[in-house]
This record gives C-alpha cells, structure tokens and sequence, in this order.
C-alpha cells in the first residue's frame, strides 16, 4: 500500500495509544480522592498496565514473525480502546487495576509490531527520521492525555475521561483492518520460519541487549516523570488538576517534539560521518538530560523549574528514533518482530513497569521531591551502558556489515 498512508494510519493509532495511556495521570488526584487510595496504589495503576504490556510482548512478537502483521495491529487497537472506555465504569479500585491491565495487552501487541514493520518500508539511511516522525505521536499524545484527562476529569469527572479517550482508537483500530497490508504476508509460506538457535543469537547480542538495558533506564526516568510531574506540580506549584495537567503536557508535546525532531534528523545526518551517529546523538542526550532536570526539582521557582523541565524534557526525548533505528541495525530481519518484543520486555520490566509504583514509595517516605530527584538520577548509568554499548558494536564491526547491505536487504 502507499507508504504515506500507512504512515499515517499507524501514527494515529501510535497518537491515541499514548493518548489513552496517560490519560489516567492527570485524574490521579480525582481517583485518588474518590477510592481512597494510596501513592503506591496510584503508582501501580500504571506499573501493572507495563507489566502486562511487556509479558505480553514477547508472545505478540513470536506470532508477528509468522503471520500476516496487520491483524495484529488491529486487534490490539480495538482492545487498548475498549479497555480505555471500560475503565470508566469501573466500580472499585481493583476493577480499575484490572482494565488497565488489558489496556497493556492491546498496547503491547500495537508498539511490538508497529515499529519494525514501518520501518521495513523506508531505506536504511531514513529510518532513525520515519521512525521519529512516528515518536512524535508520544509527546503529542501525551500531552493531549494530560489536557483531555485535566479538562475532561475536571469539568465532568474522571470517569468520562476515559470513556471519551477511548472511542477514537477503537474506529482506527477498524481503519486499520481493511486498509493495512503486509507486503511480507506473501513471502511467509515460502521464508523458513525463525529457529531457537536465532532467538539465542539474538540473546548473545552484547550491543542489542545493552542498548535495551540502557533504553530500559531511560524509559524508568520518562515513565516516572510522565506518571508523577502533573500531580508534582499540582502539590509544590499548586496548580488545580485541568491546570497542572495542561501546563505540563504542553510542555511535553512542545519539548518532545522538538526532542524527538532534532534527535532523528540529527542522526540521520551524521550518518553520512560516521556508522556510530546514533549511539553519539543517545548518549550526548542522556548526558544533557541530567543537569537540566536537576535544575528543575531542586528549583523553588516555577519559572525557572519550567525551563528547566522543558530543556530537560527535549533532551531526554531526542533518543527516540536513534534507539529505534539502532534496534532495527542490530537485528535480523526474520527474528525483528521478537527483537523489539524483546526490547519492550526489558525496557518495561526494568523501567516504567517499576518506577511509578517505586516513586510513589519513595514519595510516601521521604517526600515526592526527593523521589522525582532520585528518578531523574537514573540517566547517570543509562550512560554508561550507552558508552559500552557504541563501543562493542564498533569493535565487533555489526554496525559496519549493516550499513554495507543493500537498503532493500
């Protein structure tokens, strides 16, 4: 099919997943207030939605690599969006926790494939650039997930929130059914299906699974500031819900965008130099990243805090479409729908599936703002690992034979 099209159909349902996923951040304070429920409770509302989504992954991952992908996509949608809806009717706090876990399971199948097959469709010198265009539907979404939740929880309750967010996804998720085709479909009966011994190649991979380890501290530090930063600006600058959820998933979608911008076209660029050009643009992020948003939580000015989270914030976006790209460098073609189920595996369980249940912990204990300060403190190994990771990728040459391939491989 036309690749703009797919491009557009996909980023939608990318635009709404992350739409229907942050939406609860906003309504935290009116769930909170009507269940009666802890920091910790919040926090795990969202850390058991990424711990279905990433046991999930691997099993979506192991079909894709198999069958026709577009079936796929679709069913995911029309789930996360059914399970967006019904977690507005829910009666109790577990029946929340229970809709937000088959919100995960729609996701999961959606991010799994998505990524890889989008980019199959574009050269290998474009891909770092498609593949941050499509990222750019994570701070747009969710900065309309915090404005829809803040205006929407705010004025009718948050219970309308997210019976409203989740229509939308579901008549893409239908888009998505008739209109995508997998070009691949027709090779599948006549490609040899992907063996054990190429999903332990791929565990052997030093260079994939340090970026994932990496790319899982990164996710740990952006899914914890996605959770907690509307309900830190609502207690430290006192801001009313609509107002902290508005202030800062605007400045999401401006410095996330900007962020997830610059960091494609930038490595893009500086391929041409050199084959390390995303691993440079990951790691000068990271680094950057971790001053600015020191600024910001040891700030007692909201002016200055802003600034500060909003340079932060770019920073921290950049990252997105090199490590997608870096992703699909460092895998093989017949085992890639597994190595980005892999990917969204580690990156989960040892990242955002954890950090907002453990933020709110550590909140809970010593105060929220020791517990952002400590979750931004993350990207000093993150790293490290990426200094490691750009290093034997170099010395075992994996990036040089990538590069060499023709673009159509």
């Amino acid at each position: 099919m036309n690749t703009r099209k797919l491009f557009w159909i996909l980023f939608l349902l990318n635009l709404f997943n992350y739409i229907d996923r942050q939406v609860l951040f906003s309504v935290f304070p009116l769930i909170q207030q009507e269940l009666h429920i802890s920091d910790f409770q919040l926090g795990t509302l969202a850390s058991v939605f990424m711990l279905v989504y990433m046991c999930y992954a691997p099993i979506v991952g192991f079909f894709a690599d198999r069958h026709p992908r577009q079936y796929w996509i679709a069913a995911s949608a029309l789930i996360w969006s059914a399970a967006t809806s019904v977690s507005g009717l829910a009666k109790s706090y577990v029946s929340l926790l229970s809709a937000r876990a088959f919100i995960g399971i729609g996701e999961g199948g959606f991010t799994t494939i998505a990524q890889p097959f989008l980019a199959e469709q574009y050269p290998k010198n474009k891909r770092a650039t498609i593949l941050s265009y499509f990222g750019l539907a994570l701070p747009a979404g969710s900065a309309l997930g915090y404005l829809l939740g803040g205006v929407l929880g705010a004025s009718w309750g948050w219970r309308t929130a997210f019976m409203v967010v989740g229509i939308p996804g579901f008549l893409l998720g239908l888009m998505a059914l008739f209109q995508i085709k997998d070009r691949e479909h027709r090779h599948l009966e006549k490609r040899k299906k992907p063996g054990l011994s190429q999903y332990i190649t791929l565990l052997k991979n030093k260079p994939f699974i340090l970026l994932c380890l990496a790319h899982a501290m990164q996710t740990f530090t952006l899914g914890g500031l996605s959770a907690w930063m509307p309900t830190y600006f609502h207690r430290f600058f006192e801001l009313g819900v609509a107002q902290a959820g508005t202030i800062f998933g605007a400045i999401v979608i401006l410095a996330g965008a900007l962020g997830t911008f610059i960091g494609g076209k930038m490595s893009d660029k500086f391929l041409q130099k050199t084959n390390s050009a995303h691993f440079i643009v990951i790691l000068s992020s990271f680094l950057i990243f971790i001053p600015f948003a020191a600024a910001g939580v040891l700030s007692h000015r909201m002016p200055f805090a802003l600034i500060s989270f909003f340079v932060a914030i770019t920073f921290i976006f950049m990252p997105l479409g090199p490590i997608s790209a870096s992703l699909v460098a460092l895998s093989g073609r017949k085992v890639r729908s597994m190595a980005f189920a892999l990917n969204i595996f580690l990156i989960h369980a040892l990242g955002d599936a954890a950090s907002p249940a453990l933020i709110g912990q550590v909140s809970d204990a010593f105060g929220l703002k020791i517990a952002v300060l400590g979750c931004c403190a993350v990207m000093l190994p993150a790293s490290i690992l990426m200094y490691y990771t750009a290093k034997i990728a170099r010395a075992e040459g994996r990036l040089i034979r990538y590069y060499e391939q023709d673009s159509a491989e």
